[in-house]
């Protein structure tokens, strides 16, 4: 007889998501002393993994990602679940809390196709299905047509090796976490802002599970937390939802964090860019008036897009 699973952990089924989860079974077995036998790692199909020819945002956004890890939560099945934090809704239910950040990857998206942004032929197909990525590119290089390409890694290479597109854009930490490293080149973070909270993983679990939170808590980075939380509380101020196309980086600089955002116009053709400083002791505050200000100085063609439910 084997000893009953300390933690069970739930997780979305992908290659990447199995990746993640098994960082965080790691890291949650070397701080503890655990066998790797002390965590079971649950899969669960999620809606978002069943619809794969339509974007995101048409098929009911990001809570496709986590509605049944949060049911499974809900009813015991599984202790936690572990997360990509920039798939996670900005408002969660408040039975849930975020009880880790793992330390933070690298937040950069890479491009895959061509030496750099500018050196992507005329006209060449750009295959994404993220707004912030479409509209990004489109800003840099109107002369480019954005098609819809969703699935996970593999599936989006494949479908680039197929000719689909002529250029992807995909997350560096999940093409490391896969063990793709070197493909594409990285797109610095002063030229081509990242998706909020990119990078990061989380793992969730009830807000009243003390025991379970106290086991999870030891795994927590408190720098990563700090960036993703502020770039969650930007994103919660412009109610900002899967159609929105939105970028944001946040570095630490001693004891604050610099965050700087951009919003734009789904074509691209509109842009409109902002910073603050976000202390230590800050709870919010500074991402909102960050977001205020944003908003404020945005087109009608930007601000359409925001101000939704998050």
């Amino acid at each position: 007889m084997t000893d009953q699973p300390k933690l069970r952990l739930g997780t979305r089924q992908s290659p990447l998501a199995m990746a993640q989860a098994g960082e965080a079974r790691d890291r949650l077995c070397a701080a503890h002393g655990w066998p790797e036998s002390a965590i079971e790692l649950v899969p669960v199909r999620a809606s978002g993994d069943k619809v794969q020819d339509r974007p995101l945002a048409e098929i009911g956004g990001k809570a496709l990602w986590t509605k049944e890890l949060d049911e499974w939560i809900a009813e015991g099945r599984i202790d936690a679940a572990v997360h990509s934090m920039k798939d996670v809704e900005t408002i969660r239910p408040a039975s849930l809390a975020i009880a880790a950040v793992l330390p933070r990857a690298d937040v950069r998206d890479v491009l895959i196709g061509a030496a750099s942004v500018a050196q992507i032929p005329r006209g060449a197909r750009v295959g994404t299905s993220a707004p912030r990525r479409a509209a990004q590119m489109l800003h840099h290089r109107p002369d480019c047509e954005v098609v819809m390409f969703r699935g996970n890694v593999a599936t989006r290479l494949a479908k680039l090796a197929a000719g689909e597109a002529d250029v992807t854009l995909l997350a560096a930490a999940g093409l490391a976490r896969l063990g793709e490293r070197g493909v594409g080149t990285p797109l610095d973070t002063g030229e081509w802002l990242p998706a909020p909270a990119q990078g990061a993983i989380g793992i969730e679990c009830r807000a009243e599970d003390a025991a379970t939170r106290a086991l999870i808590a030891v795994v927590d980075d408190a720098p990563s937390r700090a960036t993703v939380m502020a770039e969650r509380a930007l994103l919660a101020a412009l109610g900002g939802t899967c159609h929105s196309p939105v970028a944001a980086h946040s570095a630490l600089e001693g004891d604050d964090i610099v965050l700087r955002a951009a919003l734009f116009s789904p074509d691209g053709a509109e842009r409109v860019d902002g910073a603050c400083t976000v202390s230590g002791s800050d709870d919010g505050a500074a991402p909102a008036r960050l977001a205020a200000d944003l908003l404020a100085r945005a087109s009608a063609g930007i601000a359409a897009h925001f101000g939704g439910a998050a």
